[in-house]
């Protein structure tokens, strides 16, 4: 920010020139008229510690006038402002409820900027600016049972009455009755796209994010009578 001054990445403080210089003899330290006397803020800033103040240099601080932070840095700072994160499991059964071997698992996320998309973010240091944006590409169900499903959306929320999901759904084939906690874990894996530009150049990259859960499957006993 121009209202902080010069931003060194080297310190992490923004230092800027006095205008008009200080008169007091204190502030030079003994040096006036050599050197200059620069206002100083460093971050992060720690409640009960100093992050700065006025100081006197002999000289600029190195590299100032110019940025030495390169895009691709502030590219991974605006990125880490957007708090990707992997998705808001979604079953169609409730959590204090059993599935039905056989019957299909429907599998969602909740569609919000930090688990799907579209996220967009700056980071800025005096002289340069950096704009990064993320777009969830699919996420891989990994059920638990020794299966996964990829789901290249974000899956369909569950409606009453619903049986086969349009989008996204697993089928599971066995109980989980020999499993730990009578459960099968599940990992869910959202694959994000992110592209990012600024400072005359652009590039892009891919990250995985990942969340966690569990759901418990039963099997529907048939009693067979004669008469």
């Amino acid at each position: 920010m121009d209202l902080w001054g010069w931003w060194n990445d080297q310190d992490s403080c923004y230092w800027k020139l006095l205008d008009p210089q200080p008169a007091d003899s204190v502030t030079w330290e003994g040096h006036y008229p050599n050197g200059a006397i620069w206002d100083v803020l460093c971050l992060p800033i720690v409640p009960g510690s100093s992050a700065g103040g006025w100081a006197w240099r002999a000289s600029p601080p190195p590299g100032y006038g110019g940025t030495s932070v390169t895009p691709a840095q502030l590219a991974q700072q605006a990125i880490s402002q957007m708090v990707l994160t992997g998705p808001q499991i979604r079953l169609s059964i409730p959590a204090d409820k059993f599935a039905t071997v056989g019957v299909p698992v429907w599998l969602w996320t909740d569609v919000t900027p930090t688990t799907w998309g579209p996220n967009t973010a700056t980071a800025s240091v005096p002289g340069l600016s950096v704009t990064a944006t993320a777009q969830a590409r699919q996420i891989v169900w990994d059920t638990g049972d020794g299966q996964s499903e990829t789901c290249r959306n974000p899956g369909t929320a569950y409606y009453a009455g619903g049986v086969t999901s349009p989008t996204c759904q697993h089928v599971y084939q066995r109980s989980s009755a020999d499993q730990p906690g009578l459960a099968y874990p599940i990992r869910a894996t959202t694959t994000w796209d992110v592209t990012w530009t600024g400072g005359g150049t652009s590039g892009s990259l891919t990250l995985t994010r990942v969340s966690t859960g569990q759901i418990r499957v039963g099997e529907v006993q048939v009693l067979v009578t004669t008469s």
